[in-house]
Parts: structure tokens; sequence; C-alpha cells
């Protein structure tokens, strides 16, 4: 009998320590999901100087060691990781007067150090209103896209008035406190392709809000559901708090410790290192999509067969004979993957489809932007067609190799692009695309990007993806 109720009690001390690690764990990861989805609205306004603690970076795995080394060393608490977006040389009147502005690398950001009040202002846009100790300064637009240099472009982005609470007319006071600092920008622009936004958007955004490790509000103008749907997994590792779109509720007004008005811009589908804010590279960028979409591939190596991933426009830069080009690919050793638009629509299937490939090939545009998750070692093929050298460097081949990604181009011969059934062989259309594109650049984009398709000389074509095979090794 006095085993019995021994073994009785033994059993009942495991059912009670069974039953606090369950509550535990349950309490934890509930905890933990609330965090993520819990909206920035209940959140009760702290001091301005609360540090961000280590326990709050999320992306320790994925980091580079260049760039964890920095966040791990660097001051965190808000008015240092706020002044990182300002130019050295502003850092002192930005202290004291709580605002700042810099225009360098096309792009234009304005960063507040001071509690501000944001609101919708209506057919004016987007206020932001600072709290200053100075006299008055001049109100600050800020069309809130990455790429400045487009005035007619920039048109369509929704302003933000930057102002100080002695000019402004906003009164209310908050109707939401939070109690982390805001990042402000539009989905307006390029927005729909993949490589505008992938360049004038999510680098950006990257670059600007990466250093806050998730505690930070977006607050997206122009809100367009379909991005923030679309991108939702990398705006989710960004900042923990859903984005707010001021357009939703006119009268309401946010209020945070500190604001930063746009979105840092280095060069196309990169970054540079030397350039505010100072230390990230390609590889911090890859290394965070890698963990964020949970890509397994990192190197080539890791890819047993040779998988060739054929981007297939549609409209204009097709490839008019691409039956016969994937025939030529299949023969040539490769496995063919042919993605057409409504297959690369989900980002994330799609980026776990690109991780797996060695090879990318296609045409000028913007599906190559996929070249973001490519593994380390593998290779891009482009195709450029006639008078597009310029951009197919400048916006794909020249970021390759900060991404670890072998880059090879095919330039067609006019008797390849659909334009010579249309122009004889000496017409400057044919001879001289950049003098076309110089005089006219409309009516020369009408023809070189939106007109032109081509049939692949498939004898000339195989020797390029002989090379690829080389570079794999």
């Amino acid at each position: 009998m006095k085993e019995a109720r021994l073994l009785l009690y033994s059993a009942a001390r495991v059912v009670f320590i069974l039953f606090l690690v369950i509550h535990l764990v349950y309490t934890e990861f509930f905890a933990f999901e609330a965090a993520q989805i819990m909206p920035s609205e209940v959140l009760v306004s702290k001091s301005k100087n609360s540090n961000i603690s280590e326990e709050t970076i999320l992306f320790d795995e994925g980091k580079s060691e260049s760039l964890q080394h920095e966040l791990q060393k660097q001051d965190s608490s808000l008015e240092v990781l706020l002044s990182r977006l300002v130019p050295e040389e502003q850092r002192s009147e930005f202290e004291s007067s709580g605002l700042a502005c810099d225009s360098a690398a096309h792009s234009l950001v304005c960063v507040v150090n001071k509690p501000v009040k944001i609101i919708n202002s209506g057919s004016t846009g987007v206020s932001v209103v600072y709290e200053s100790s100075q006299s008055a300064g001049e109100r600050t637009i800020v069309r809130p896209y990455a790429r400045q240099e487009d005035a007619d472009l920039l048109k369509s982005v929704t302003p933000v008035e930057i102002l100080s609470q002695e000019n402004s007319s906003v009164k209310q006071g908050c109707h939401y406190n939070h109690d982390v600092p805001a990042v402000l920008f539009s989905t307006s622009g390029f927005t729909g392709n993949l490589f505008h936004e992938m360049n004038e958007i999510i680098i950006p955004l990257f670059l600007t809000s990466f250093q806050f490790q998730s505690h930070v509000q977006f607050v997206v103008t122009d809100h367009k559901a379909s991005f923030v749907s679309r991108y939702g997994r990398l705006l989710s590792k960004l900042s923990r708090y859903e984005v707010i779109n001021p357009a939703a509720n006119r009268s309401i007004v946010h209020c945070f410790p500190g604001a930063v008005v746009g979105l840092k811009f280095h060069e196309f589908l990169g970054f540079n290192s030397s350039e505010i804010p100072r230390g990230y590279f390609m590889e911090d960028f890859r290394n965070f999509l890698r963990q964020t979409y949970r890509l397994k591939a990192q190197n080539v190596s890791a890819i047993t067969k040779p998988n060739l991933l054929l981007i297939s426009r549609q409209h204009s830069r097709t490839f008019l004979n691409e039956n016969q080009l994937v025939d030529m690919m299949r023969t040539s050793g490769f496995q063919v993957i042919v993605a057409k638009p409504k297959r690369m629509a989900n980002l994330a299937k799609f980026a776990k489809l690109v991780s797996s490939c060695s090879v990318m090939v296609g045409a000028h545009g913007a599906g190559l932007a996929n070249e973001v998750f490519l593994p380390a070692g593998a290779v891009m093929v482009q195709v450029v067609p006639l008078g597009l050298d310029w951009a197919s460097g400048a916006y794909f081949g020249e970021p390759a190799s900060d991404m670890g990604v072998h880059y090879l181009e095919y330039k067609i011969e006019p008797e390849e692009s659909s334009l010579i059934n249309s122009y004889k062989r000496d017409h400057p259309v044919i001879t001289d695309p950049t003098r076309v594109l110089y005089n006219d650049y409309q009516a020369g984009r009408a023809l070189y990007i939106d007109g032109q398709n081509m049939k692949i000389d498939l004898a000339r074509f195989k020797k390029t993806l002989t090379e690829a095979l080389k570079l794999l090794g």
C-alpha cells in the first residue's frame, strides 16, 4: 500500500512538471505571436531614451558578421539610431533643432528626433508636426519616394509637410501614442514592377529601418494593399507592428518619439557601405532575404543538378523562338524551368524556386531583379536587346558581383531583333540606338523597350550556356 502511494505521488509530480513546461511554452509562444500582430495603436508611449536591448535582435542567424558586429557594438538609444541617418556635418544642428534633411545620392530623407504628431491633412497631404524649443523654422516638403530625380514621377507621390508645432494648425492631442519611431514612405511611383519595388522601396527600406531591429512603425502614404500584401513577410520582419495607412482615417493623430520621412537610396539594386547609414552590404540584405523566405541553398554548391530558370516575358522583349530555345537548353544538360508572369506572382514561393537554381536566363526586364534570390556562385545570363546596353549593365549586370553571382551578357545581333523587319540594316534605329534614344527618349523607348522582340540565334547562344556551365565548375 505504501509503495502504491509513493508511485502515485511520483506520477503526480511528473504530471505537475509537464503541466508547468507546457504552460510556459504556451505562454511564450502566444506572447511572441501577439507581439508580431499587435496593432501599434494599443501601445502606450514610453521614454524617448529607452534602449533597444540585444534580446530584441531578430536576425542574428542571418546577418553577415560585419553588420552583426556593428549592431552589437553601437549605442542603441533612439537618438543615436536616428543620428546615424544624418550626415556628420549636420549632427550638431540636428541635436539642437531636432530636424535634419539629407539629399545625397538621389534620395531626400528628413529625420526628426523630437516627439512628433502625424496626421493626414486631406487634400494637402500628410503633416508631420514636431516639438521644437527653437524659433519656428520653414516648412519642409518631402515626397517620400527613394528616387527624387524624376519630377514627373514624383507628382504621383503624396507630399509630406514637416513643420514645428508653432507653425502648425494641428492642435489635437494624440489619439494613439507609440513608443517606437515612425518611418514614413510612399508606395506610389513604379510599384507593380519587381525591379522598381526592390530598387526604390524594399532595399531603401532595409537600409533605413533595419538598425531599429523591428522596433519601428511604418506609416505608408499612397497605400497600396497589393504591395503591402506582396511584401508582407518582409515588412513584418523589419517592423513588428501593423502598417499604418494615414489616409484610412483623416481625423486620427498618431504620436511618436521621433520619425524618418523618406527612404535612403544608394545605387541600383545595391549598397554603398561608405554612404549613410554606413556599414551595409548586399550580403547583409541577401542574408535577410534568405532568413525571411527560408531559402535553403546559400551557395550553388548545395544544388546537385544544373537547374536553369528561364524568365519568360509575354508582351515585349519576348523570345519568339522560346520553345526551340528551351529544347536547346535541355540538350545542353540543363533541367529547364520556364517561369511565366503568373508563376512569379507569389513572391515567397518564387523566391524559393529561384534559390534552387544554378542559372537564371532572361531578357532585360523587371524579372531579372529575382537575381537577389539566387544562391552565391550561381550564374545570371541577361539577353540584351538592341538599344538597352547601358540599362542592362547598370540595373542588373553591375549589381550581380556584389551578390556573389556570376554575370554573363548575350547581346543580340540586329538580325535577332524584330526591328529588322521594319527598318533597313543601315537605318539609325539599327546602327545607332544611343543617338535615337538621346534625340527622343520617349520615341526610342517605344521602339527598344516596348516594341522589340527577339529570335535568338541558338548556335551562338549555346556558347554562352557552355560558358555558364564552366563557371559552375
